[in-house]
């Protein structure tokens, strides 16, 4: 997969593409992530990118001029059929999700626009996919959500994590009658046994398998009735 980032402040984004997961994965060849300074696109002298809304009011909002040159100039190689999926973080968007991390995760291409300052130029939605939001507050740029993205996406890109790893965890699926759920991941316990006079779950160290999953599904279903019970529904 690749994946491009265009932002006003790449230096917001750079060490977090480069530890951990999101390393192994790129040195790997697994995945591709690029980040664009949007700045390079802008008009005059000055480079300017934003202007102040038609109509009035606070702010100042993405130039769609600049949007879709810095858009052209990463898809000026390609052909029609490997036109990147365009995203646009956006508080007004899609709430991401788990369900919408594993759809992304099968693109081959990703673009990611990190919205700033009021907004961007309405206009520039006709050459978005899908505009996605983090969640329901406003932050002062779209490069906190944008990491956000990458990561959750990538780690869902085939064999960057061994299939286990991610078949259990929060808000994997269990079929629970004819419907599949998603739920909570059931809580975790290791060294020492004892801690505080707290102890581990003796099921878990009984060495039976199928208590340990039957006690597993339980107890997912119990925390998951009482922190996300929206889930359920």
């Amino acid at each position: 997969m690749k994946i491009d980032v265009v932002t006003l402040f790449p230096k917001t984004l750079k060490d977090i593409f480069t530890i951990s997961i999101l390393k192994i994965a790129q040195e790997k060849k697994l995945i591709e992530i690029n980040v664009l300074d949007l700045r390079k696109f802008g008009k005059g002298k000055r480079k300017v990118v934003d202007d102040r809304p038609f109509g009035g009011g606070t702010g100042m909002i993405l130039r769609v001029d600049v949007l879709v040159d810095a858009l052209k100039f990463l898809t000026k190689d390609s052909r029609e059929r490997d036109k990147p999926f365009v995203i646009l973080t956006d508080p007004t968007g899609t709430t991401f999700n788990q369900k919408l991390a594993k759809k992304l995760s099968k693109k081959k291409w990703l673009v990611i626009f990190c919205g700033h300052y009021e907004g961007v130029d309405e206009r520039f939605k006709k050459w978005v996919d899908i505009s996605i939001s983090i969640g329901d507050y406003i932050l002062t740029g779209g490069e906190l959500p944008a990491a956000v993205i990458v990561d959750a996406t990538s780690r869902l890109v085939t064999n960057v994590l061994k299939r286990e790893a991610t078949a259990t965890e929060t808000f994997s699926e269990i079929k629970v009658g004819k419907e599949k759920i998603p739920i909570l991941e059931y809580p975790q316990y290791s060294r020492p046994r004892t801690f505080l006079n707290l102890e581990v779950p003796p099921v878990l160290i009984s060495g039976d398998h199928k208590r340990v999953e039957e006690w597993r599904i339980r107890e997912a279903l119990t925390k998951t009735k009482k922190s996300r019970p929206d889930l359920l529904r």
